[in-house]
């Protein structure tokens, strides 16, 4: 599956292993994480791409705020995501 924007991912590697987080930006080999509490829409992570694992969803990223996606990502980890 090919990367984009509003993609969610699972962290393979790292301490935020096997977390959801959504695909804010992409650079390079590079791509930019958020979950909107520890990691918010304002700031998010910088990780290689190949420590993560994309899912099947999109979501769209307009208009969304924190709150919405700690939410969203909850009940998508809630019901088994990947």
């Amino acid at each position: 599956m090919r990367l984009q924007i509003g993609t969610v991912v699972c962290a393979v590697a790292g301490k935020e292993k096997n977390q959801f987080y959504l695909v804010t930006g992409l650079e390079g080999k590079f791509v930019f994480l958020a979950d909107g509490k520890h990691r918010p829409l304002e700031k998010p992570k910088r990780k290689n791409i190949r420590h993560i694992r994309p899912t099947s969803e999109l979501w769209e990223t307009d208009g969304l705020s924190n709150k919405e996606l700690r939410r969203k990502l909850r009940e998508y980890a809630a019901k088994g995501g990947i």
